[in-house]
């Protein structure tokens, strides 16, 4: 199973799948003619380097690099829908890079550390209090979020991907063939889903900035900037124990939040998105076998 967790991944696209392996990533779209385009890429070194073996380390750069990669796969599957042949790369992925983190953490990080802080500060809530109000918070605008934007026609249809992504990953998991019919029946929530790291980077937050007692504003927020990294190795890690440990009873108590989230970002896909999970997940497959020889 371990293999597994390491091996596949994968991401919805724009009317298509990334399906990221070991060594190879591939993407399969939908054209605007309704044909199936693939797209196929070796993988980062980062990805067969001895980092992936160190716990916590490995989260935290392959996090990065995962999103550089899910960037540049939503930018060729735009590409696809428009006909334009525009890269994402190098200076230019890692300036949009930047500016959407920036955004995010203005947003899901600062703005409730703020409030945290002056529910600290000006209504003198303990430090537990004000570190619940702020992640509960976070956790809100997280949620909030996720509910407005899935109203959007174009983010059902992502949505509509995300779910063929599971069902697909699920259905080999358990050893089926990759039909469309075969991978309709699995569920469409997977314990790895980057919607489970929100969640639980979330929780785990709460605790770790409760550990560090009262702070004034600016150790505050340069904290919660500087605690990121820990938090998403801390996260990382804990959605792998539980994806190896879901015979347990409580182990799958656990993460019963993480799956229930997963209802706002995916959709049950059709069968024409079925195809395009399955026909990534076959190229992807395709593309590690060629280059282990």
């Amino acid at each position: 199973m371990e293999d597994k967790i390491i091996s596949y991944g994968g991401q919805a696209v724009i009317e298509g799948v990334m399906m990221r392996g070991q060594k190879a990533f591939a993407i399969a779209m939908r054209n605007p003619e309704g044909n199936i385009v693939v797209h196929k890429e070796e993988l980062a070194a980062v990805y067969r380097s001895r980092i992936t073996k160190i716990p916590f380390v490995r989260g935290v750069i392959l996090l990065w690099d995962a999103l550089g990669l899910g960037m540049r796969a939503l930018t060729l599957s735009a590409n696809t829908q428009t006909g334009e042949d525009e890269k994402l790369e190098g200076p230019a992925l890692y300036l949009t890079m930047g500016t959407s983190l920036a955004i995010g953490i203005g947003l899901f990080i600062l703005l409730p550390a703020g409030v945290g802080g002056w529910a600290e500060h000006t209504l003198g809530w303990t430090n537990l209090a004000h570190n619940f109000l702020e992640g509960f918070i976070r956790l809100i605008l997280l949620v909030g979020y996720i509910w407005a934007i899935g109203f959007m026609p174009d983010v059902k249809r992502l949505f509509g991907y995300h779910g063929a992504e599971h069902k697909t990953i699920n259905a080999f998991e358990a050893g089926a063939e990759l039909t469309p019919e075969n991978v309709a029946k699995y569920p469409i929530e997977h314990a790895r889903c980057g919607t489970a790291f929100m969640l639980t980077f979330v929780l785990i937050s709460v605790l770790a900035h409760s550990a560090l007692g009262d702070l004034d504003i600016f150790w505050r927020l340069a904290s919660r900037v500087l605690l990121i990294p820990v938090i998403a190795g801390v996260a990382v890690e804990y959605i792998r124990w539980t994806a190896n440990h879901l015979n347990s009873p409580v182990v799958r108590f656990l993460i019963k939040p993480n799956l229930a989230l997963q209802s706002l970002t995916t959709r049950e896909p059709d069968r024409s998105m079925l195809e395009v999970a399955i026909e990534s997940f076959k190229t992807m497959r395709t593309a590690e076998q060629e280059l282990a020889l």
